[in-house]
């Protein structure tokens, strides 16, 4: 289980990468855009640079991580030797049943199918390989490689001993895997969406402004982010995307979404990633900086 192959280099992806490859393992980091590969790759060099300045790895262990990383843009090379596979594209279920799919076909048959989802059923994506007991959930945090949760989501046919193998690597990785079962949302989302949710239901009928509510929760509740800060820095069409999944799969109205982050999406008001969502993101309040909060 030395050679992990990641799919995807956004946000997640490249966080993902950049703890294998701190961890020891070859990482092979594919996407379809050389640009997102490039990008990718200059957020783990920072987010190194920044351990070393903070003496928390050597220059040494900096140049070796990355040296664990190879890029690819076609799946089918990057994959070629993968023991794990850990998918981690945007939360869209096409494009994950399309993805699983050919991963099922280019993998090698001993190769163990992960996603990161972080609501979609993992029994509906391993359905469309000929592998499911060898399909899972691997949901990490963001920022991968300071968050310590790791939520391991069984499908209906994952088998024990890929549950047991992954719950154990996920140890050798400096994370505290929990595992779950296959519910939509399963537990972090579950209970994080309808509190980010009722935050913007709680703007939307003018019972308090932004900077007031986020004040709120982390001077009362301790939150070490406001809610509506948090939306910003997960995206706000990815919980728009998580609160469809459950209200789907529930079928209950304490899951739809609030008509006005039904709004913001559609007008590219998405957060940090589009520069504008319940804040406005400068350069001076760049998404490094909002993570460096997790950091401190």
């Amino acid at each position: 289980m030395k050679n992990v192959a990641v799919i995807g280099a956004g946000t997640m992806g490249n966080g993902i990468a950049h703890t294998f490859a701190q961890s020891g393992f070859k990482v092979q980091l594919i996407d379809v855009s050389e640009a997102a590969l490039k990008k990718g790759l200059d957020t783990i060099a920072k987010n190194l640079d920044r351990m070393v300045a903070k003496e928390k790895i050597s220059e040494t262990q900096k140049e070796e991580t990355l040296n664990n990383i190879t890029t690819f843009t076609n799946i089918t090379e990057g994959v070629e030797y993968a023991s794990l596979v850990v998918e981690a594209a945007t939360e869209n279920l096409d494009l994950k049943l399309k993805i699983f799919k050919q991963l099922d076909e280019d993998c090698p048959d001993d190769t163990i199918l992960a996603t990161n989802t972080s609501s979609i059923s993992i029994t509906q994506i391993a359905a469309v390989t000929s592998r499911p007991e060898m399909v899972i959930g691997m949901h990490f945090m963001n920022p991968v490689p300071i968050m310590k949760l790791i939520e391991i989501i069984r499908g209906y046919n994952t088998s024990n001993e890929v549950t047991n193998l992954i719950m154990d690597m996920s140890k050798t990785l400096g994370k505290v895997p929990v595992e779950v079962n296959d519910y939509p949302g399963f537990v972090a989302n579950r209970i994080l969406m309808p509190m980010l949710n009722e935050s913007i239901e709680t703007l939307y009928n003018g019972v308090a402004g932004v900077g007031e509510i986020d004040t709120v929760m982390k001077l009362g509740m301790a939150h070490p982010m406001g809610p509506l800060q948090l939306a910003d820095f997960i995206g706000l069409d990815v919980c728009l995307s998580i609160l469809n999944v459950m209200y789907d799969g529930f079928k209950n109205p304490k899951y739809a979404p609030c008509p006005l982050l039904v709004n913001m999406v559609r007008a590219g008001k998405l957060g940090i990633k589009s520069g504008e969502g319940f804040y406005d993101y400068t350069e001076s309040r760049s998404a490094e900086k909002v993570a460096k909060q997790f950091s401190s």
